[in-house]
C-alpha cells in the first residue's frame, strides 16, 4: 500500500471507531487462534495469532509471523474493541511492542547505493487499527499495524496490512460463564474463611458468661 492507501485507511477506521455505538457485549468471544497473513513493502509473512479477552472490551493479542527468508517477528499487543451495528461487528485499536530478527537497508549517500544487512536484533512498538466480524465459530479480521522501530532496524517505519482468520476456542458466553463462577467460588471461601474466625474465639466469650454467671 502507497503512502496516500495507508493513511486513507487510518482515517476511514478511527472514524469509524467514533462513531456512537452501544458498548454492551463488545465481542461475542473470549478466545480466538488462527493465522495472519501481512503485507507490506518490505515482505510478504504467514503467521499465527491469538486472541483473549482480558477485561470488557479489552483483548490481548499475540502474534508471531515470519516471510521464512530475512524476517521474523514476534508482537504483543493489548487492543480496546467497540460494537458497530451488533457484538458481532467490532473496531478495534492497540498497541504494543515488537522482537525480531529483520533485514536493515542502508543508502549510502554518496554513491546511492543501498546495503543489506539480515539477521538484525529488532526492538519496536507497534500501533494496530482493524475491524473484524465472528460467526459460525469463526473470527475474521483486517487490520493496518503500524511498527516504528527503536533499535536494529532502518528504515524507522513499517506499515503492515493483515487478513487473519481465527477460530473461536472459547465463546464469550462461556468465558462470561466461568468468570462468575469463579467469583462466586471467591465470595463463598472468603465466606468460610470469615466464619472460621468468628468461631475461633466463641469459648472466650463462652467462658466470661459463665464466670460472671456463677459469680452473681
Amino acid at each position: 500500500m502507497s503512502a496516500i492507501q495507508n493513511s486513507l485507511f487510518i482515517l476511514f477506521l478511527t472514524c469509524c471507531f467514533l462513531i456512537p455505538t452501544q458498548e454492551s457485549h463488545a465481542q461475542s468471544y473470549g478466545a480466538s487462534l488462527g493465522l495472519r497473513l501481512g503485507n507490506s513493502a518490505y515482505s510478504r509473512t504467514v503467521g499465527l495469532t491469538g486472541q483473549y479477552r482480558i477485561a470488557r472490551f479489552v483483548t490481548l493479542e499475540g502474534i508471531i509471523q515470519s516471510d521464512f527468508k530475512y524476517n521474523t517477528t514476534a508482537h504483543l499487543m493489548l487492543e480496546r474493541h467497540r460494537r458497530i451495528l451488533t457484538k458481532r461487528l467490532n473496531f478495534y485499536v492497540g498497541s504494543g511492542l515488537s522482537i525480531g530478527e529483520e533485514q536493515s537497508e542502508m543508502k549510502n549517500p554518496d554513491t546511492q547505493t543501498i546495503t543489506y544487512t539480515y539477521g538484525n536484533p529488532t526492538l519496536g512498538v507497534d500501533l494496530l487499527f482493524g475491524a473484524e466480524t465472528t460467526l459460525l465459530g469463526y473470527n475474521v479480521s483486517i487490520d493496518y499495524k503500524p511498527n516504528f522501530n527503536i533499535t536494529g532496524r532502518t528504515p524507522w517505519y513499517s506499515g503492515q496490512v493483515g487478513v487473519s482468520l481465527r477460530q473461536v476456542v472459547i465463546k464469550g458466553a462461556e468465558q462470561n460463564k466461568r468468570q462468575r463462577q469463579r467469583a462466586k467460588a471467591k465470595r463463598k471461601k472468603e465466606r468460610e474463611k470469615e466464619r472460621e474466625e468468628r468461631q475461633e474465639e466463641p469459648w472466650l466469650g463462652d467462658w466470661f458468661q459463665r464466670t460472671f454467671k456463677k459469680d452473681k
